[in-house]
């Protein structure tokens, strides 16, 4: 049983990903619904870029910031999906060191650089409904670029040292890394060194960037609904409420499996292995899968838009 046997004297220039521990056998089952969530990932935001594109209409900041999702969400995906779908169908376990810290770098830094363009697309709502009037001249195009570029930078500056940082401990053998994808605790378990500051690193930056991001949030959503309830017409507190909340099933979708991986992961050790690796591949497959479905059924202008392009 190839799968059962670890590879004890490889080189440490590549390593093995063992997909799934312990659930080996239902691969080829597991990875229907793997690949059915990565085709739609990619139709559903290819659909969604396209749309906002060729639609005058629709390249408004909220729509911009969209757009930055998708994207996010397609290079993040892109960057486990295949590979994990080549370990459940073909077995081919092995990923060489520099291609796993590649895979390491997207998965985490993409996912700083969605939480940051979440948080820009709370901030877009507020200003829509808490300041309609002055929305476009406030985001104007040179600040949603900055916005963008800020969440681009900050997930750089906090995800480097993370993967500089693993270039320069000494992984022992064997080299067998119990995930699917290149997580970073679960590629840290091979260090012989003194894996401490890493560890301590990565935990204080996921929690601030999840905590902090997420007040950030409810703090908008917190005024947005105070805005709202003081709307006069039902009709206008209809349409608010409509897009709040599918901004925030969006928002749920994102955070909860992530701070849920990423804390069970840390105190739960009795918890299965499966248990924690499937939590984290659901982390990373269901957003990217249910965002553009989220906005693109419930945004109106985003189906007249499709309308608008299919028509032509």
């Amino acid at each position: 049983t190839m799968h059962h046997s670890r590879p004890t004297n490889t080189s440490l220039s590549e390593l093995h990903l063992t997909g799934i521990p312990g659930l080996q056998d239902l691969h080829h089952w597991i990875s229907l619904p793997f690949c059915i969530m990565y085709l739609v990932t990619l139709a559903g935001n290819s659909t969604l870029l396209y749309v906002i594109k060729a639609d005058p209409s629709l390249h408004l900041p909220m729509f911009l910031f969209l757009s930055m999702l998708a994207v996010i969400d397609l290079v993040m995906s892109t960057s486990i999906t295949p590979k994990m779908l080549g370990i459940f169908w073909f077995r081919s376990t092995t990923i060489s060191l520099g291609a796993c810290l590649t895979q390491m770098y997207f998965v985490h830094a993409f996912s700083v650089m969605e939480s940051g363009v979440l948080v820009a697309m709370a901030f877009d709502r507020y200003v829509a409904i808490c300041n309609p009037l002055r929305y476009l001249s406030i985001l104007t195009s040179p600040v949603v670029a900055a916005i963008g570029l800020a969440a681009f930078l900050r997930a750089v500056v906090f995800m480097s040292p993370l993967t500089f940082q693993i270039c320069h401990l000494p992984l022992c053998s064997p080299a067998v890394v119990d995930h699917s994808y290149c997580e970073h605790m679960a590629v840290l378990k091979l260090a012989c060194g003194d894996a401490a500051f890493s560890n301590a690193y990565s935990l204080s930056v996921s929690t601030y960037v999840g905590s902090f991001d997420s007040l950030l949030i409810l703090l908008s959503y917190a005024l947005i609904l105070r805005a709202v309830l003081s709307l006069s017409s039902p009709q206008a507190r209809k349409k608010a409420f409509s897009t709040c909340s599918s901004h925030l099933c969006v928002m749920a979708l994102f955070y909860v499996p992530g701070l849920l991986s990423m804390y069970m992961q840390r105190y739960h050790q009795d918890l299965p292995p499966h248990a924690q690796v499937l939590l984290a591949d659901i982390y990373l497959l269901i957003p990217p899968a249910f965002n553009p479905l989220i906005y693109g059924i419930r945004t109106k202008q985003i189906c007249d838009g499709a309308r608008r392009v299919i028509s032509r």
